[in-house]
């Protein structure tokens, strides 16, 4: 860490950081798709002809929400790979 003047920077390996963006945005890309299956599914059961897709849709959400956590652990194993010490995480990582 190099602090100049009010400027703080922080180096860290380029491959990483590309890593993390890599793995942000396809957290971000799951929530988003979450949130449409279960938006959709939710109209769906309005009306009783289309509740079965409805209920397949929010099969869908339930089963994204489970990615997201994979999303987490594979940035983490292969973050790890790159730093024999481990990543440096924080609580506010995706």
């Amino acid at each position: 860490m190099e602090r100049s003047g009010t400027d703080l920077t922080l180096t860290i390996g380029d491959e990483e950081l590309i890593l993390r963006g890599r793995y942000e945005v396809l957290s971000i890309v799951n929530d988003i798709m979450v949130a449409i299956w279960f938006i959709v599914g939710s109209v769906l059961f309005f009306s009783e002809q289309t509740t079965t897709i409805g209920t397949w849709l929010f099969l869908a959400g339930s089963v994204q929400l489970l990615i997201r956590p994979v999303i987490r652990l594979s940035r983490h194993v292969h973050l790890r790979r790159l730093d024999a010490h481990g990543p440096k995480e924080s609580s506010d990582d995706f």
